[in-house]
């Protein structure tokens, strides 16, 4: 019998956990005792320190108008993707799009670094099924700021993606590829951003920019601040802000987090109820999301967004 302290049972352990940083049905965690699962996996998590830690190449590489252009609209950009498509449609179905528009959306989404749509999905149902209940792994009732914020989905449990969540999603081929192999979209995005760089440097020095420094702001940077931009809505507006719905979790709504993820932070609304395609419920709740589903639709790229129904707003306390 071998031993699990043995170069080759540390080896076993080892590999399977490296080829998950790039295939994520590799040797899946499922069947995990609670205490195992709740465990973060530090060797899993590398990836995602090297991400914060490129932050850091904004020394050597400095900045540039033309840099923080791009990693601003590569902000807006995916944080649409995130909360229409990742969130408002393939978690709550709140709106109809074709196939195409769909994976299109998707792929944006992925190169958040956010994992792929079918996982992301999984997991915001479950939440919204347990919100801050025991069930629920980031709220921060049960798990406090930082295990909330960003520890929950660093461990072994929370990795892999749950299919029975999801039977509506996991019929397309495409989405679970890209949820298997959530990592390519971010490499080539990041690959992109360098060769971009590259060639304006090359083609157009009078932006002040190149390869290294396109690739820290548009991709670290930009990234960084994304992810945890995204994340606040479970860590803060779950804490901080008004309630004007009475519900059986701590969501609340916050106007300074809804300017950050455009329109998410009117959580209090949203978690009273899910169903609608619109988080701000009042004309003066600004909801940039909303906004831009609405020109989609406009476009006919999108189609029967769903309202706000009048019993919901005659239940609201403001």
């Amino acid at each position: 019998m071998q031993s699990a302290a043995s170069p080759n049972g540390t080896r076993q352990r080892l590999l399977p956990t490296l080829r998950r940083w790039f295939d994520t049905g590799v040797a899946s965690d499922a069947g995990l005792e609670p205490a195992a699962a709740r465990r973060i996996d530090w060797l899993r998590a590398l990836p995602f320190a090297g991400l914060h830690l490129g932050c850091l190449g904004v020394i050597w590489v400095g900045a540039s108008w033309t840099a923080v252009t791009v990693a601003l609209l590569l902000y807006a950009v995916r944080m649409f993707a995130i909360t229409g498509f990742y969130h408002r449609y393939f978690s709550h179905r709140t709106f109809q799009a074709s196939r195409p528009v769909q994976f299109a959306f998707a792929v944006i989404g992925a190169a958040s670094v956010q994992r792929g749509p079918l996982w992301w999905a999984a997991h915001h149902r479950h939440h919204h099924r347990h919100a801050d209940q025991a069930l629920d792994p980031h709220s921060p009732r049960e798990a406090g700021f930082w295990r909330s914020h960003m520890g929950w989905f660093l461990t072994r449990g929370a990795f892999a993606t749950d299919f029975a969540r999801i039977p509506d999603l996991a019929r397309f081929a495409e989405l679970r590829w890209l949820d298997r192999y959530d990592t390519v979209v971010p490499l080539l995005l990041a690959a992109g951003l360098y060769g971009l760089g590259e060639a304006l440097q090359a083609f157009a020095p009078a932006l002040g920019t190149d390869g290294p420094q396109l690739l820290v702001w548009g991709f670290f940077i930009s990234t960084v601040v994304l992810f945890h931009a995204t994340v606040t809505i479970n860590s803060l507006a779950h804490q901080y802000g008004t309630r004007r719905f009475e519900t059986a979790d701590d969501s609340r709504n916050n106007p300074w987090l809804a300017l950050l993820t455009f329109g998410e932070g009117w959580h209090n609304n949203h978690h009273f109820f899910p169903g609608t395609v619109r988080q701000g419920f009042r004309w003066w709740e600004i909801d940039m999301t909303w906004y831009g589903l609405r020109m989609l639709a406009a476009l006919r790229l999108v189609h029967g967004l769903k309202p706000i129904p009048a019993w919901v707003l005659a239940k609201a306390r403001s």
